[in-house]
């Protein structure tokens, strides 16, 4: 049965074999290692083409639609037994002409798409090779005799090739008209039981095997619990599809030695009549001039006896395919296997019905021992599937009941109960739960950094702040900043405060608000790529350096959910003190300024009280032919009061220009 596991980052072409430790790679740091693996010619490469890279997007998405086109393939298979079918009118066995030619056409589809991965492990597994020897320290083969080693593999190139070989197209269009024109109609079905198992069996170890390579690979397939729950049932459908199907042929075998046995005891009736002369029917009926097949069709002893009772020949645990074998409708010759099976196998077998014949038996002994296994299977990994989905919830509905009776208990007001639910629920839906630094936090020490390099570099880059940063700057900065989560009105921090933290915003809107003089207000609005908290900056870089942290200049209010991550204090002292070099540079020094709040308000009031004095000084050189100029501070006019209050302006918080970098 199909089942899921977490999440993981590797690749899923890797040589048969090869355990997980041995497929695995790391993420290259600049994103420029997959051009080197992709499908472009170079030295050295074999002729049937570049190499293709089997951590790419696509290749990934290929191998999850090739694991439904191996199940398809399952169901295409036992498909192929429903084309025979007895004659209701000629008591005959036969081959449905056009339903095999259906089949015949999706089993061919099918390949086909098999042929095509197996060009793709060719492509794919100079890739392959050359990571698990530079992990273990080799030296790297030649893409030609990477191509040779998946060629040799035990579960390589042959044991691909065996599954899609023509087996059942083979027997269905050459062995079954050949033995039924010669009168060996049970034998049909013996043969094309036995090289049905005989290619079947293995091609569900194969669909198994490139299963565990995905999940070992992907972690969860598709990326969510339900098609967990959905593969597994999928794969439930088929097994009780394929049973049924050998149900129908075990039927039709039977129903076949009842018609045989008839024949012998029927006088002038021989063996080949039980076979059809057409053997092969597209539905075009021919009139035949044979007395014997006459004779026989008109047998209503063998018709009563063999097609149209359940009762008057033992066909023990076959007794409805009664319904089946002369049946003209498709459908419900496919459906009515199928019922069977899942009912077979839902019950353990409850309501098999066995004669002595030891085939029979050994069938109902295989459905019995497969309906145990399988609904076990099914029903434990549902469960654990169910488990995973529903445990976050049940616990963040606890948790909610937990803070609804903390929150009564200390009777807190209305508002701040409801902003406390809302935080909650908006950090469930932005996360489901998953708090991602205690899942990496008892990770070695090397492989948490290559993480959060992974998880955060983008975020960090987008920031204009660091983008004249190298990577390894960038490197420390993504080893400590924590991703933060505030619901809209929430005050994240207040003017006259300590500086805890530089925040970076991702996504949402903030409103930077500042007191200037006699209750004026400056305001402006932060967006994605901008931050606050660069007051730590002139903090950090200030000599001597004071321990007590800058109070806040603005106060910071969300206009919406807001998503940011955060630099404390001690993380900011770290990276500017062991990069300082970095935080001098001229483009860090113009990023810093344009983007800080607090250098923007300036900038505005400044401007601002330049162009008001400017008006002013015109203003009064206008005036001068009348009344001689007295001093300013004489004057106890309204312009007078009105340079005054730009004054007050004018001396508002000024960012200190000789430690902000």
């Amino acid at each position: 049965m199909a089942t899921e596991e977490p999440p993981s980052t590797s690749y899923v072409h890797m040589e048969d074999g090869e355990s997980d430790e041995e497929s695995s790679s790391h993420v290259p740091r600049n994103g420029n290692d997959h051009s080197q693996l992709g499908g472009h010619r170079r030295k050295g490469s074999w002729s049937l083409g570049g190499v293709v890279d089997p951590q790419s997007r696509w290749v990934q998405e290929w191998n999850r639609a090739f694991l439904l086109v191996c199940t398809a393939g399952l169901v295409v298979d036992p498909l192929f037994f429903y084309a025979l079918s007895i004659s209701g009118a000629r008591m005959c066995l036969f081959v449905d002409g056009w339903f095999a030619i259906t089949v015949t056409a999706l089993r061919c589809m099918t390949d086909a798409v098999h042929v095509w991965n197996m060009w793709m492990r060719l492509k794919t597994s100079y890739s392959t090779r050359r990571l698990r020897g530079a992990e273990e320290g080799q030296a790297p083969m030649s893409p030609r005799a990477s191509a040779f080693g998946y060629l040799k593999s035990k579960k390589g190139f042959f044991f691909d090739l065996f599954i899609i070989f023509p087996v059942p197209q083979v027997v269905l269009w050459v062995a079954a008209p050949v033995l039924i024109r010669r009168g060996l109609t049970t034998m049909v079905m013996t043969v094309f039981l036995i090289m049905f198992l005989f290619q079947y069996l293995p091609k569900i170890y194969h669909c198994i095997c490139f299963l565990r390579r995905l999940q070992n690979s992907l972690g969860c397939i598709f990326g969510t619990i339900w098609w967990g729950i959905a593969l597994n049932l999928i794969a439930y459908f088929a097994a009780a599809h394929a049973i049924g199907a050998c149900w129908y042929l075990l039927g039709i075998q039977r129903a076949t030695n009842c018609l045989n046995e008839q024949c012998i005891a029927t006088k002038g009736c021989g063996l080949k009549t039980v076979g059809c002369a057409n053997p092969i029917y597209y539905g075009i009926t021919t009139a035949s001039g044979d007395g014997e097949i006459l004779s026989w069709a008109n047998n209503v002893n063998a018709r009563e006896v063999c097609l149209n009772s359940q009762d008057k020949f033992d066909y023990g645990t076959y007794t409805w395919t009664v319904l089946l074998i002369a049946n003209s409708n498709r459908l419900e010759k496919i459906l009515l296997p199928i019922f069977w099976g899942l009912m077979n196998l839902t019950t353990f077998g409850g309501g098999l019905e066995s004669t002595t014949e030891w085939h029979e038996i050994l069938f109902n002994i295989i459905v019995i021992t497969a309906g145990l296994l399988l609904v076990t299977m099914l029903i434990g990994n549902i469960k654990v599937f169910l488990h995973s989905a529903t445990s976050k919830k049940q616990a963040l509905h606890l948790k909610m009941r937990s803070l609804d009776w903390w929150m009564r208990k200390r009777q807190l007001p209305k508002g701040i109960r409801q902003r406390v639910r809302q935080y909650e629920r908006q950090r469930w839906a932005a996360m489901r739960g998953v708090d991602e630094c205690k899942m990496i936090q008892d990770l070695p020490e090397g492989l948490r950094k290559e993480i959060k390099y992974h998880l955060c570099l983008d975020l960090v880059r987008q920031v204009p702040l660091f983008q004249h940063m190298d990577e390894l700057v960038l490197e420390n900065i993504c080893d400590r900043v924590k991703s933060l989560i505030f619901p809209k009105g929430e005050t994240i921090t207040r003017e006259g405060d300590p500086v805890q933290r530089m925040l970076f915003i991702v996504r949402g809107h903030l409103q930077s608000s500042q007191v200037l003089r006699d209750g004026i207000m400056s305001c402006c609005m932060l967006g994605p790529g901008n931050f606050s908290g660069d007051e730590l900056l002139s903090w950090c870089l200030r000599r001597p350096f004071i321990e007590r942290l800058p109070p806040s200049s603005s106060t910071l209010v969300t206009l919406e959910t807001t998503e940011a991550f955060s630099l404390e204090a001690s993380d900011v002292k770290y990276v500017t003190q062991n990069f300082r070099y970095t935080f001098v540079n001229e483009q860090v020094k113009r990023s810093a300024r344009y983007y800080s709040p607090g250098w923007r308000t300036w900038a505005a009031v400044a401007i601002q009280l330049a162009w008001r004095r400017y008006k002013h000084r015109l203003t009064l050189a206008s005036l001068s032919f009348i009344r001689p100029r007295r001093p300013a501070s004489r004057c106890s006019s309204p312009g007078e009061e009105r340079l005054r209050h730009y004054t007050a302006l004018l001396t508002s918080p000024k960012p200190n220009q000789d430690d902000l970098p």
